[in-house]
């Protein structure tokens, strides 16, 4: 009987994926914190007074801590029950979302947007490699394809109802909202995650061997090129819509709802598809993104134009997460915590760094400009798994 096996098998089905739930609104809850500020750009700028690209810190920030958040924190925990460092990570993203609500200078946000990519770094890098661990080996492939669900929800409701309650009641009350729905998140990790001890320490060592491997350095790559793409121009998605677009506030929503509904159905047709060809798809949602945020420029100055263009680029990168965390996974299936520090951290930092860079071209040039740098970087990560041979 494998380790998979005895952790599952002392609990009900029911138990198990009520687990997994939990595990999944607590990524839910920080990916929608981590990306909230996409939605309220604009309000954010204005009340401190700063630019577009300024503003873009607060994507910036939560991506590259979580990038170093990942290792660090697996690593220090050492031996320490993953159970209890979930939920010690619930609080303190709890106190983030009570600090984002209450900022009034911008460095008090920014401070919250420091410990949010803290959070998100280590619960992402444990939480996302728990399914076999909660509901066994032969419901863990649906289990996975749940919990990384989380990551497009998040986009389909965690930001359109944020934009809402931000254009409603200021951006400050979207924070307060999620203090109390990470409150909640936090309950349900205590009462329905079982025990979870350490199957044996992550060590910096495993790190570095993993990465040596081709696969994974194949991997690497195309995450960082279609994460720096996306992350460079959805970013700026707000601004593209107001400008170019002519979408009023009460539509941004709308179109926000439909971006992250559409990469719903891409979570879940993915993980079908990387079943029978996990290089192909993962090819696909980079080319699809790339087309997308290339046209937008052109054929977005028209709402029906717009909103097609977002379907395509919702349904491709609901595609990415849980194609990077199956390629990860899939170079080292002997160290599954590490594989899953290994893709937190890659993912996370190019986050960061396409808001970074994607602010400093919308700064320098324009929103439309950055969209089309970002569709080229794309399609360069498409031509790359082009050459490649399969994970």
């Amino acid at each position: 009987m494998t380790a998979s096996t005895l952790d599952a098998s002392a609990r009900t089905p029911l138990k198990g994926w009520l687990a997994v739930l939990a595990v999944t609104l607590g990524i839910f809850s920080l990916v929608t914190t981590e990306i909230l500020p996409i939605g309220l750009l604009t309000p954010i700028g204005d009340d401190f007074r700063i630019t577009p690209g300024t503003a873009g810190l607060t994507m910036t920030l939560p991506g590259f801590l979580a990038a170093l958040a990942a290792p660090a924190v697996t690593v220090a925990a050492g031996r320490l029950d993953r159970r209890i460092l979930l939920c010690a990570l619930m609080v303190v993203l709890a106190l983030a979302d009570v600090l984002a609500a209450t900022a009034q200078a911008y460095w008090a946000m920014l401070v919250s947007r420091v410990l949010v990519g803290m959070v998100i770094g280590a619960f992402w890098a444990i939480g996302s490699g728990l399914a076999e661990r909660l509901v066994g080996p032969r419901h863990a492939g649906r289990a996975t394809a749940v919990i990384f669900s989380a990551v497009p929800l998040g986009s389909a409701l965690g930001v359109p109802a944020g934009t809402f309650a931000g254009e409603l009641l200021g951006w400050r009350a979207a924070f307060a909202v999620m203090t109390v729905f990470t409150i909640g998140v936090l309950a349900a990790l205590a009462l329905s995650l079982p025990p979870l001890p350490s199957r044996g320490a992550t060590r910096l060592g495993v790190l570095r061997e993993m990465t040596r491997g081709r696969v994974t350095r194949l991997g690497l790559l195309v995450t960082v090129l279609v994460v720096l793409a996306h992350f460079g121009t959805y970013t700026y998605v707000t601004p593209l819509l107001r400008q170019v677009t002519q979408v009023g506030p009460e539509l941004i929503t709308v179109f926000l709802l439909v971006y992250g509904t559409a990469g719903i159905a891409g979570n879940f047709v993915a993980g079908a598809a990387i079943a029978r060809d996990l290089r192909l798809t993962f090819l696909a949602a980079a080319g699809s993104i790339g087309v997308a945020a290339l046209a937008l420029p052109f054929l977005g100055d028209s709402k029906p134009g717009a909103l097609a263009l977002l379907v395509v680029w919702g349904f491709a990168y609901g595609a990415v997460p849980v194609c990077s965390g199956t390629w990860f996974a899939r170079a080292a299936p002997q160290a599954p915590e590490a594989a899953s520090v290994l893709f937190t951290s890659s993912f996370q930092a190019t986050l960061s760094a396409g808001a970074l860079l994607g602010g400093m071209v919308v700064d320098a040039v324009s929103v439309p400009a950055v969209m089309v740098t970002g569709g080229v970087i794309a399609l360069l990560a498409a031509a790359v798994l082009s050459r490649a041979r399969s994970a």
